[in-house]
């Protein structure tokens, strides 16, 4: 994941884990200069044996990082694309700076564009505010509209948190009717409070979404999606448990057995083992010093990536949903568990209901993909039939 601008925001959403590591860069203009950029393109295309490469460009906002830059990044990777490479650009935002221009940039070099949206605006205004407080969901809205008008492949990333939980139904329905989006994904928000530990709810905010109210929303819209929606709207969660019913990577980390391959690069050319992990003790270098490969390849990030699996508690090894699960991300393995063992994952109740929930669907998709069988024949099967 590439910071060009590090943490800087337009905006001050009060549930970003991101905008408090401007604190670790105080002085600077925070914009990736065309050394690090130059140096950045160079060694991850070269490192590549698959035929394509993702670039995902990430903030912060990454709009601050001004369009030129953009321009400058693509003529990089045209410059040292091996023959028969493809290059994919992803781009997440919160839109609100978005217009004409980049709207047609992002067409016109073919960039998906991710959008953040938490639903309707009475829930969406709720936390993501701009830095006088105020509500960002009409800014949000027109950046979209300017997405659609211009063709540019999009999704929309939409949190679960305090507010719209109990909701999740008004979500779905708004971001599939109202704003005709066809590809979803659901993050959950679990904002570390403190140093707390054990069962006591109040080590995270009170902007965070618990297992239970978690585990209700994702089940909620799912019987809506698996009944009218299958093959006509894509939400990634759903496509990742599908995944692990398969016996195939899915693309979600949080749910992959091993983690470690989502590493984040600031604007300086420092490389951190994760977005979510960006401490001093979590930097594994710098590229102007140290080779991608090198870092990436390293002892510290290849143990860190092995830790999400070998970490588990007792009660995870031995859950018969730990295939789809996996312990959730490390980030949220705040409390412990019945016997006192540290690492239970405070999403752990939500995951569980999910996967239980999801199972029989899942297992009738995995058995008719295998089979080879046609999308419209399990799309009508699946109208019209509970399992």
């Amino acid at each position: 994941m590439v910071k060009p601008n590090g943490a800087r925001c337009n905006l001050a959403c009060q549930y970003c884990f991101y905008l408090p590591k401007d604190s670790l860069y105080p002085a600077g203009d925070h914009h990736m200069g065309d050394k690090v950029l130059e140096k950045f393109t160079r060694q991850y295309m070269a490192a590549q044996r698959v035929p394509e490469v993702t670039f995902g460009w990430q903030g912060g906002e990454p709009v601050l990082a001004g369009i030129e830059f953009y321009k400058k990044a693509i003529a990089c990777q045209k410059k040292h694309a091996k023959q028969g490479l493809k290059v994919i650009n992803t781009f997440q935002t919160n839109g609100t700076l978005l217009n004409d221009e980049w709207a047609r940039f992002f067409h016109d070099n073919n960039f998906l564009v991710g959008i953040s949206i938490d639903g309707p605006p009475r829930f969406h205004d709720t936390f993501r505010v701009d830095k006088n407080g105020n509500a960002t969901f009409d800014k949000v809205k027109q950046g979209l509209d300017l997405l659609k008008k211009h063709g540019v492949e999009h999704n929309v990333l939409a949190c679960i948190n305090a507010a719209n939980a109990d909701h999740p139904l008004d979500v779905y329905r708004y971001l599939r009717d109202d704003l005709g989006v066809q590809y979803i994904q659901f993050i959950p928000v679990v904002e570390k409070n403190g140093e707390a530990r054990g069962q006591d709810d109040r080590k995270v905010t009170d902007r965070s979404v618990d297992g239970k109210r978690f585990g209700r929303f994702m089940n909620a819209i799912f019987d809506e999606w698996v009944h009218l929606d299958v093959g006509s709207v894509f939400v990634l969660n759903f496509d990742s448990a599908l995944a692990a019913w398969l016996g195939t990577p899915g693309g979600f980390c949080v749910n992959a057995k091993t983690c470690g391959n989502a590493l984040a690069i600031e604007y300086n050319g420092d490389v951190y083992a994760c977005d979510h992990f960006v401490t001093p003790e979590c930097k594994r270098g710098n590229i102007m010093d140290t080779p991608l490969a090198t870092i990436v390849g390293s002892l510290y990030q290849r143990s860190f990536g092995l830790e999400k699996s070998s970490g588990l508690p007792g009660c995870c090894k031995d859950c018969n949903v730990l295939f789809a699960c996996n312990g959730g991300c490390p980030k949220d393995r705040l409390l412990s568990t019945p016997a006192d063992e540290p690492g239970l994952n405070y999403l752990c109740d939500g995951y569980k209901a999910f996967f239980t929930h999801v199972d029989p669907y899942m297992k009738f998709m995995a058995t008719q993909v295998s089979n080879e069988q046609p999308a419209a024949n399990i799309m009508a099967y699946l109208k019209n039939n509970t399992l």
